[in-house]
């Protein structure tokens, strides 16, 4: 591809992955948070809770700064609670829910256009149909609250269902299916697909985006170890790209772009968020992981 991809996306990292430290709402936030806000590669950025009332006031002056569009995942406020917004047992759903809405008011602080989260545990195929409703009842309250302060746009991100966290949703036509029941109601709705999750799903590019491509507001670029479940980063880790052992690196990128482009997600006329969700090992330094990941980038658009 000749032209620009800036022309095509917005192109962004998620903060609280590249620098892990950061997922639990403390840490280093601003020191971190600054070194991305400095990088003019990003036009984008995804944040996550800031408890501290100081620390968050001052990273909403530094991106309202930066010129950087900002989304926000409330994802590490539901793993890290253990928080379920399908769950069966209606006490713990209704926690997953404030959970959320407590992520949406934190959203609007911060500036942000979309918030994202992730379903629940999938309960197995019998009970399967009734966590379902319950996850379309926790949508919908989300959404209708998102709905009364402003035009927040709330996104379900598709995970795995058998290797790592196990979601209810899920495989994409599943996913679809929410979409649709939700979008009859709030129009604030969308679904977001990720790289890093396709082999996880046994899903091809087209096979995940064909079925959601009228939902689909959000993506996400990154990796994956499946074959080996000794690998440290075995599951859904989302390790640089090209490691040994992973599932994704440019050519993968590649395939995944083409079909975003020819389903018409990435386009001229409203820029989508495209995120790298990428994490250093333990012993790799995030900044040579975050500049492993715009290498591959600039490298697979060039073969678009």
């Amino acid at each position: 591809m000749q032209e620009s991809m800036y022309k095509f996306m917005k192109v962004g990292l998620i903060h609280f992955m590249a620098y892990p430290q950061v997922l639990k709402g403390e840490g280093p936030i601003l020191e971190t948070l600054q070194k991305i806000v400095e990088d003019d590669f990003f036009t984008a950025v995804e944040i996550s809770w800031i408890k501290d009332r100081e620390i968050r006031d001052k990273a909403k002056k530094l991106l309202k700064t930066s010129h950087l569009t900002v989304a926000y995942g409330a994802q590490p406020r539901l793993l890290v609670n253990q928080l379920d917004l399908n769950s069966l047992d209606e006490g713990e759903r209704k926690k997953a829910v404030a959970e959320v809405k407590a992520g949406v008011d934190e959203a609007y602080e911060m500036g942000a256009k979309g918030l994202a989260f992730l379903s629940g545990k999938d309960p197995g195929e019998e009970r399967r149909g009734q966590a379902r409703k319950l996850l379309l009842s926790s949508i919908k309250e989300i959404c209708d609250y998102a709905k009364s302060q402003g035009n927040l746009g709330i996104t379900l991100e598709i995970f795995d269902r058998e290797i790592d966290k196990r979601c209810l949703i899920g495989p994409a036509n599943e996913a679809r299916l929410v979409a649709e029941e939700i979008r009859k109601e709030f129009d604030n709705f969308g679904l977001m697909v990720d790289l890093s999750h396709l082999p996880l799903l046994n899903e091809t590019p087209t096979q995940s985006i064909m079925p959601i491509k009228d939902y689909l507001v959000h993506a996400h670029m990154g990796n994956c170890v499946l074959r080996d479940k000794k690998h440290p980063a075995y599951g859904d880790q989302h390790p640089r790209f090209g490691i040994e052992g992973g599932e994704n690196d440019v050519e993968e990128l590649v395939a995944y772009l083409r079909v975003l482009l020819d389903v018409g997600f990435l386009n001229i006329k409203n820029p989508p968020i495209v995120s790298f969700e990428v994490k250093p090992l333990a012993d790799e330094s995030s900044e040579v992981v975050i500049a492993n990941a715009k290498r591959v980038l600039r490298e697979a658009w060039t073969k678009i």
